[in-house]
């Protein structure tokens, strides 16, 4: 490997690194505003200036190639005169608004400044006002504090695959500006928010809600969908006022979705904080002992037999499992966390993980979409997606159209025969599908809930397997869960599976043949009620409760600990952050009040027993915040009908995905600004 010398110090370094990443290497620590790892290289600012030996000259180091013999100061007279030099240049036109600006004690140019400016300036001219933009209800802009880093513009452009930010003008005169002044259309822009180094692009719903030393910070995973993306929350007092993505570079990098980032506010709304009884068609507030009371009845006078239990989608490990066990407890053997009929196949893990791994995107050469929408299922995954097209240029294909995905694909077709076809050989696709070294074939659950779902997904898996695309280094079968629950549900059986029938549970549901339906955060599963006896479970007074006939208040994700199983079968820890309103119970604590109302045995008395039991009920569990290797198994395949179907992907109310998201006036607002820019499907 060659060698660089840095302050006397010599150092290996890998081919292609900058001198500014070597000096990373020697833990020599060098200022910047411009350069970030994950966007290309701008060399804007000039903050990263350092001394190289024959050069008359600084140079700016997140450009300059790393060469052999290279040998470079960052200590001297010369660098700490040209750095307070670039900031005295960069501090001539900021406005002195420290006081009131929302990125103070978060700010790049306030920490820089400091160890390496001026106590004054030797500019005496009016500094310049530069007029805000409009970038939509998340971002909020004070552009006369930018100092033309471009963070923001290829954020836009290489990353969220949006260009809509650009510079206009020269010199002096140039502003950052959305070229249309209207909204971003990315679901990545509040990400453009932490790039900033300046209080240029801030958060406009947390304008001036809190300071960052007044926060209590909690480390956290996302739950908005099956991604699982890292996060931080941060509450003042026990009110979420932001969240934040961590860095996870085998998840989401570091960039979140601005659901996830956003729709935070929606903790604060419609909340349930009381148990409710409906009585004489209005529900009215109650007690727990009035609650308790009617549904113990309840339950003691159906049969088993005439029961269902349904999870939502934000439901934790540890809820899913008390709540089996509650079920079997009552000899329920109704119980799903399907929202819809979906061909399920639960013999072997593989057969709904994201086998490939959201960071092994990054090694594949070849990308088959079958009816999904990664930009709207799992954002963060298409982003990946993005990154690895921009890089290599590698062919994205899909059957079904999703629309927009932010990088170029081709429509192979709209209907399953073009699958058909591509199994047997009989279309010219299969030949460079075979040819790939690491394909992956992403499937989603609209094909799934397809008549022909089972073919598909049977077919095209032994497909694979036939062709050694499955094997123990490679597993190009991926399956694209939407719900944080699914994968978890899967794991701990909660369904109801028939050899001959898939969907027995929604058979039962059709035929209005359940005379109660206990809904655990359940507010997407669609159903008559009738005279139906429904019990919610929840924290929103979402859908799920507006049919309830008794409301049982429980918290929300921040407000309890949780385990959540991410679409590629990584087990991850949701922290308690904050606490639930008013006399909201924990889950568990609710099911066992209920067995206990029936006199029956509670076997389970704590939260860490009930965590200790759930992991072992994980199918190939090794340990938290990884990957279990999943043999692969040869299993009798299935004989399945095929059905010619046109392969439709059906379209997700993006900002309105969940309760939680629902109750948020933030998401509201995105969702009105989509519905203004689009009328049939074009920008208006």
């Amino acid at each position: 490997m060659p060698k660089i010398t840095i302050n006397g110090k010599e150092l290996e370094f890998k081919n292609g690194m900058t001198v500014l990443q070597a000096c990373e290497l020697a833990d020599v620590e060098i200022p910047r505003f411009c350069y970030h790892e994950k966007l290309s290289i701008a060399g804007n600012c000039r903050m990263c200036l350092v001394e190289m030996e024959k050069s008359p000259k600084p140079i700016a180091s997140c450009a300059m190639p790393a060469a052999e013999g290279m040998n470079i100061k960052t200590n001297t007279k010369l660098v700490e005169k040209a750095r307070k030099g670039v900031m005295e240049f960069l501090l001539a036109n900021h406005p002195l608004d420290c006081p009131v600006c929302d990125q103070g004690g978060e700010c790049d140019l306030q920490d820089q400044s400091l160890y390496y400016g001026f106590d004054k300036s030797r500019f005496n001219e009016n500094k310049r006002t530069v007029r805000d933009k409009y970038m939509g209800p998340l971002i909020k802009t004070q552009m006369t504090r930018c100092i033309h880093c471009t963070r923001c513009i290829r954020f836009a452009t290489e990353v969220a695959g949006v260009p809509e930010i650009g510079a206009i003008g020269r010199g002096e005169n140039m502003e950052i500006t959305t070229y249309l002044e209207k909204s971003m259309e990315s679901e990545l822009s509040a990400n453009v928010i932490d790039l900033c180094p300046v209080g240029a692009l801030t958060s406009k719903p947390y304008a001036f809600e809190a300071r960052p030393w007044e926060l209590k910070k909690t480390e956290s995973i996302d739950v908005m969908d099956a991604v699982g993306s890292n996060i931080r929350i941060d509450t003042y007092g026990w009110e979420v006022k932001r969240i934040l993505p961590r860095l996870n570079n085998e998840i989401n990098e570091e960039w979140i979705s601005d659901k996830t980032r956003y729709a935070c506010d929606g903790l604060l709304k419609q909340r349930l904080d009381e148990p409710f009884i409906r009585k004489n068609g209005k529900l009215i507030k109650s007690n727990w002992d009035e609650a308790l009371d009617l549904i113990s009845n309840k339950i003691k006078n159906i049969r088993p037999e005439k029961m269902a239990g349904h999870v939502g989608d934000l439901v934790s490990l540890e809820s899913i499992f008390s709540f089996k066990n509650f079920l079997t407890d009552l000899k329920i053997e109704n119980f799903d966390f399907r929202e819809r009929e979906m061909y399920l196949n639960s013999s072997d893990k593989i057969n709904y993980l994201f086998n490939s791994s959201i960071q092994g995107i990054e090694e594949s050469d070849l990308i088959l979409l079958v009816g999904c929408n990664p930009r709207h299922e799992a954002t963060m995954v298409n982003a990946r997606i993005r990154k690895v097209y921009a890089n290599r240029k590698i062919p994205v294909y899909s059957i079904g159209n999703p629309g927009d995905l932010t990088y170029e694909y081709n429509i192979i077709g709209e209907n399953t025969d073009v699958l058909r076809d591509i199994i047997k050989g009989q279309n010219s696709f299969s030949k460079k599908l075979l040819s790939s070294k690491k394909p992956i074939i992403i499937i989603g659950e609209t094909a799934l809930e397809l008549k022909s779902g089972a073919y598909i997904f049977e077919e095209l898996k032994e497909f694979l397997r036939e062709n050694n695309l499955i094997n123990d280094n490679w597993n190009a079968f991926n399956i694209l869960a939407k719900n944080a629950s699914t994968v978890g549900a899967i794991d701990l059986k909660f369904f109801n599976i028939k050899e001959n029938n898939n969907f027995i549970f929604f058979d039962k549901l059709k035929n209005n043949e359940f005379e109660l339906i206990y809904l655990l955060g359940s507010d997407n599963l669609r159903f008559n009620k009738n005279d139906t006896f429904v019990i919610y479970q929840g924290s929103h007074g979402d859908r799920g409760a507006e049919n309830a006939d008794v409301i049982l208040p429980s918290p929300a994700y921040t407000e309890q600990n949780g385990l959540y199983i991410n679409l590629e079968g990584r087990v991850q820890e949701c922290r308690k952050a904050s606490y639930p309103p008013g006399n909201s119970l924990e889950d568990w604590k609710i099911f066992n009040l209920i067995l206990d109302k029936l006199e029956k045995e509670l076997k389970n008395k704590n939260y860490q027993k009930i965590k200790e039991l759930t992991l072992n009920n994980i199918v190939n569990f090794s340990k938290i915040d990884s990957i279990s290797k999943n043999k692969i198994t040869i299993n009798k395949k299935k004989e399945c009908d095929f059905i010619h179907e046109k392969i439709e992907i059906k379209k997700i109310d993006y900002y309105f995905s969940n309760s939680i998201a629902r109750a948020s006036k933030t998401m509201s607002d995105c969702r009105a600004i989509v519905s203004k820019q689009f009328k049939n499907g074009t920008t208006i």
